[in-house]
């Protein structure tokens, strides 16, 4: 596996739980499940300029990767897709990007 690929997947690791850690952190501490977590995303204009910013950025990545699947027909790359919606753009991009560069058999 090439360096670059190691890369993109220690990113996707990481993406993944780092900010789990802070989302479960604040459920913990604050006693509310997901509809608070979601609450606090729009508790003031900054978080809610940033929660679109990244929403915004998770449908672009998702047209992106169903317009590269129906090209390259790597189907295994819209895994992506839930990753990102499920656990967040931190890991779903740089899935992705891991996915896209496996190598032709």
């Amino acid at each position: 596996m090439s360096p670059l690929r190691l890369l993109y997947l220690a990113l996707a690791i990481w993406g993944a739980v780092h900010p789990m850690y802070w989302f479960v952190t604040h459920m913990r501490a604050e006693g509310t499940g997901l509809s608070g977590l979601i609450s606090a995303w729009h508790a003031n204009a900054s978080t809610t300029g940033l929660t679109w910013d990244l929403t915004i950025a998770a449908i672009a990545l998702t047209v992106w990767i169903v317009a590269e699947v129906r090209v390259r027909q790597n189907w295994t790359a819209l895994a992506a897709i839930p990753a990102t919606f499920c656990i967040g753009l931190s890991c779903g991009l740089p899935l992705y990007l891991f996915l896209r560069t496996r190598p032709v058999t």
